[in-house]
């Protein structure tokens, strides 16, 4: 079975989807139609924009959006069994299995974006990444910093997460992991603490724009990062969709998921391979590859 995954923040690169734009009317119409719809340049900013225009989290989150659909859009037999998304990615890939209208998905993403930038802008706050360490050690180690918010964020593979809170907070649980035997505690250049409670006040705008927009029945199930699990309901989708914002990415654990529920193919459809990295980490014995694009 085809499982296909899409990449969220951190896989933009300068340039990004030029090609597609040149080559393909289809993915050209989309990247117009995006510029028409957010009221600026996304697409100039993608070809041309340096790499610090390219981090701000108001272009980042539509531009690897925009590049993950229209490679889904003009992919060579784009046929999930079932899907995935880390972080953002659960966009793009509801968006390209046909949960939701690109339109909206955009809209949804544009909304999402500024909501976690002003969230960001409220609270200074930063993540960082865990590498060596178990689960149950980075989250205790979370745990026992009471005075400031420290929650682990991304269970991405084994031996690496990422924790999400506070900037004293952060700088506290990088020198406690390194004393737990951390092989590195390294600081990410983010503008805020993702995936933790700073982010609520995103959460509650966010719940406001999803429950103003409109969702399509899914012909396959989606594994969504707060449960892990696969969902169809889009009640369950919509719910999770805003949890997201507030909770853990369990990618280890969807991945895990995905494989015991029959998946052998993992697909990255978006910028970058991030995601075949993490897979082939969790799960050695599928076969991994990016969208092949006709």
């Amino acid at each position: 079975m085809k499982a296909y995954v899409f990449p969220g923040q951190g896989s933009q690169f300068k340039g990004m989807g030029a090609d597609l734009y040149q080559n393909s009317p289809k993915a050209k119409g989309l990247f117009d139609q995006a510029d028409n719809i957010l009221g600026f340049g996304l697409t100039k900013i993608m070809f041309e924009g340096s790499d610090e225009e390219l981090k701000q989290t108001n272009v980042t989150q539509p531009a690897i959006f925009l590049h993950s659909v229209a490679l889904a859009a003009v992919a060579d037999d784009f046929a999930p069994d079932m899907v995935a998304g880390h972080s953002l990615g659960e966009f793009s890939a509801l968006v390209a299995a046909g949960g939701l209208a690109f339109e909206d998905g955009l809209k949804l993403v544009a909304q999402r974006a500024d909501a976690m930038q002003k969230a960001c802008e409220r609270q200074p706050s930063t993540m960082a990444a865990i590498l060596g360490l178990s689960d149950g050690v980075v989250e205790e180690i979370c745990a026992s910093i009471t005075d400031e918010v420290v929650v682990a964020a991304n269970y991405n593979c084994p031996g690496q997460i990422v924790i999400s809170g506070t900037m004293e907070g952060i700088r506290i649980a990088c020198e406690k992991m390194k004393e737990a035997g951390a092989k590195r505690a390294l600081p990410l250049p983010v503008g805020g603490a993702f995936h933790s409670p700073l982010m609520e006040p995103a959460r509650e705008e966010l719940a406001q724009a999803i429950a103003g927009t409109t969702f399509r029945a899914m012909p396959c199930p989606i594994y969504q990062n707060v449960t892990a699990s696969a969902s169809q309901d889009l009640d369950i989708i919509k719910a999770n969709l805003i949890a997201q914002l507030t909770a853990p990415v369990r990618w280890t654990q969807s991945v895990e998921n995905m494989v015991r529920d029959g998946a052998s193919m993992f697909i990255e459809c978006g910028p970058g391979k991030v995601l075949q990295g993490l897979v082939k980490k969790i799960a050695p014995e599928v076969e991994v590859s990016a969208v092949s694009v006709v």
